[in-house]
């Protein structure tokens, strides 16, 4: 071969490589440019066919087996029929149907894939359904065949609540409590009054997971619902040869908001075969908004639980927040501001307890709640291994403190708790005075404007005696004042002041004055307002009461109110005005103006500051219950009228008179007079002993 062959040969070669490997390129930006039909993922998919593996093959045949019943025909045959596969086990074949969108294909076509008996697409869906069934059956056992079913509704009521149960999950689906109206609705133009419901469809819901070894949960299930009488509802998971498993709810008659719970089994152990003994508990619930205002219904709202032999304690009503508790818990609540769910275990405990509080900004909807709990020692063999009691209703304190002889239980549940009433010392007041003296007048009381008032008279009674002997030492040394200025004017400066202090305590001491005794009065009564400002907001009593102008004694009641948001003054005082907080506020500073003539001497600078403090007050208690106002404005009237009769009563002439008298006594010192005149001798050695240091300097 010459050269010039050789170099045409290259060339072709070149040639030819490079049309190679353009034309793949060109084809691709021609197909680019030129429309093709679209082959969706659904449609590929139809187009092969598919077939079960062979170890998938070998999960059916066994399943078949294990959870198959025999053939009415053949008994030995064994077939298995639920969630639309029914497929019977003879000899080594496998025969019968399964249903595609109505349509029963047979086994044998759909395995030797005959598409003049079925589409491909029917084919792969058959197939599909049967893989779908296998793994089920691999996870839930025997319960698997409760995992398709017609969802069917139940009811149980009584004078109080209205249930709705779904056999779909086999949990309370609605609750409603007849006796109360939801002061919220999300349509203001609308004035119906509806029922408070305090939860609703997939809003809330509860279930079980069960001690097997795969995860199977109750919220997976279809139940069978038996009716068992008027107050008793079985959700049961009926098994063959009458065994079953199921969850039973007791509504008693009258007027109770206590649901009992049980789990109720026969014949369970062999079917189920495990030795697992811990059920799990899972509840969540989005807590619907019940009162007019969201602000106060969010502050005291929030997910309460209590350890066992121990306290009650809450997560954060502010803010999200999770807690982890190892310890044994008692009951779980998902507590509103006036209504609570809770989830009370009967004879034994939650174990352990995974609490999550999330706040919600929807505006029909408060937080978010959920729990996880685990109960141990789950036996298949009881008939009744497990029982709980759930509560729905209101926080009323007589009503959570009487739920102890209601519910299975041998230690104090103290549900009280979920009414937030101060402190233990402010608590103690309320449950010990207030509320039983509250309670008592509304036996014979219908309107709770006219028990206000009678309550709060029945605490100024109570505290008559301290005001008395606070207004009377006010006006001892209103009195005392210009005897005071006189010492004061004939002992001045420093090296005086031991004098001073002897001279001004000896005129105390004739006249049966105690500087202290003014304030110390006051103090004592300081734990009662404390009491009272915890009680007024989470009493469920007043909640809907109207009146004079306030619709609900519960709420603020606004005689002016505006829309739209102002910085700082909607978030602090809110979009209206409370008439009741303004009357409250008209009266402190009237009070506030006669407080100060008793004062014998007041810093200039405190004056505009006691003004000023009616102001603060009516910014911060313009957004609270209306009732909790008008107690106020009640009690400071009457304090005021006090005041007058005080005046009245109290004379100037006869303390000068008492004077006179205990000035020719032999009075015998009081302890905190001895105290006194012992600590001026002290600080008298003390001065002479730095006046002797600075003599021999």
């Amino acid at each position: 071969m010459d050269r010039n062959t050789l170099n045409a040969f290259l060339l072709m070669t070149l040639v030819f490589v490079l049309f190679m490997w353009l034309s793949p390129r060109e084809e691709a930006q021609q197909e680019g440019n030129t429309p093709k039909p679209e082959v969706t993922e659904q449609a590929a998919v139809n187009t092969s066919i598919d077939s079960l593996t062979a170890q998938e093959q070998e999960w059916l045949v066994k399943n078949i087996i294990e959870h198959g019943r025999p053939s009415a025909d053949n008994p030995s045959a064994i077939t298995l029929n639920q969630n639309g596969v029914n497929l019977t086990l003879s000899e080594g074949h496998i025969t019968g149907y399964v249903t595609v969108k109505g349509r029963n294909l047979n086994w044998v076509d759909i395995a030797n894939t005959d598409t003049t008996k079925m589409t491909v697409a029917e084919q792969r869906e058959a197939i599909a359904t049967v893989r779908r069934e296998t793994e089920s059956i691999g996870r839930y056992g025997s319960f698997a065949r409760f995992l398709s079913g017609t969802p069917a509704e139940c009811r149980l009521e009584n004078d109080a609540l209205a249930l709705t149960l779904n056999s779909r999950t086999g949990s309370i689906t609605r609750a409603e409590l007849k006796k109360y109206d939801t002061e919220y609705n999300a349509d203001e133009t609308s004035q119906a009054k509806r029922r408070v419901v305090l939860f609703e469809g997939d809003r809330n819901s509860f279930n079980f997971n069960l001690p097997l070894p795969g995860d199977v949960s109750t919220a997976d299930l279809y139940f069978t619902p038996r009716q068992l009488n008027d107050s008793t509802v079985l959700m049961a998971l009926e098994f063959d040869h009458g065994a079953y498993w199921g969850i039973r709810y007791t509504l008693p008659k009258g007027e109770n908001y206590v649901v009992k719970v049980d789990i109720v089994q026969k014949d369970m152990a062999p079917i189920a075969q495990s030795n697992n003994r811990t059920l799990g508990f899972e509840w969540n619930q989005d807590m619907q908004r019940q009162e007019k205002g969201r602000m106060f219904e969010e502050r005291n709202s929030a997910l309460y639980y209590k350890y066992a032999g121990g306290s009650v304690e809450n997560l954060s009503e502010s803010k999200d927040d999770t807690e982890e508790r190892k310890a044994k818990i008692k009951w779980i609540g998902f507590k509103n501001q006036f209504f609570s769910s809770v989830m009370i275990a009967n004879r034994t405990n939650f174990n352990t307890a995974d609490f999550q509080s999330t706040v919600m900004k929807e505006n029909d909807f408060l937080k978010s709640m959920s729990a996880q709990a685990k109960i141990t020692d789950y036996n298949w063999n009881d008939a009744n291994p497990v029982s709980l009691s759930l509560f729905l209703g209101p926080n009323l304190y007589p009503l959570l403190s009487s739920l102890d002889h209601k519910v299975d239980t041998d230690e104090d549940l103290k549900m009280t708790k979920l009414i937030p009433l101060g402190w233990n010392i402010f608590r103690w007041i309320n449950t010990g005075v207030v509320i039983p003296v509250f309670t008592f007048l509304s036996k014979f009381i219908s309107n709770y404007g006219i028990i206000i008032l009678l309550l709060t008279i029945f605490i100024k009674l109570v505290l008559f005696p301290l005001t008395y002997k606070s207004y009377r030492s006010q006006a001892v040394m209103r009195y005392l004042a210009p005897d005071i200025k006189k010492i004061n004017d004939k002992y001045p400066g420093t090296e005086n002041a031991m004098t001073r202090q002897q001279k001004t305590m000896a005129l105390y001491n004739r006249a049966g004055a105690n500087p202290m005794s003014g304030c110390l009065p006051l103090l004592l009564q300081m734990p009662i307002l404390f009491a009272m400002f915890a009680f007024f907001p989470n009493c469920i009593e007043l909640r809907g009461q109207s009146f004079l102008w306030a619709h609900d004694l519960s709420a603020p009641d606004a005689i002016i109110s505006w829309t739209g948001n102002i910085p700082l003054v909607t978030k602090y005082f809110g979009n209206h005005i409370s008439l009741f907080c303004l009357l409250m506020t008209g009266t402190n500073i009237l009070y506030t103006y006669l407080n100060s003539q008793n004062q014998a001497n007041t810093m200039p600078g405190m004056k505009w500051m006691m003004y000023l403090m009616p102001v603060f007050f009516m910014i911060f208690f313009n957004n609270y219950a209306a009732g909790l106002s008008y107690y106020y404005f009640l009690s400071l009237l009457i304090t005021i009228i006090q005041t007058y009769s005080f005046r009245w009563i109290i004379k100037e002439d006869s303390i000068r008179k008492k004077m006179a008298e205990n000035a020719k006594k032999p009075r015998k010192k009081s302890s905190f007079m001895a105290r006194l005149e012992e600590m001026q001798k002290q600080q008298q050695a003390m001065l002479r002993e730095q006046q002797k240091r600075g003599g021999k300097r």
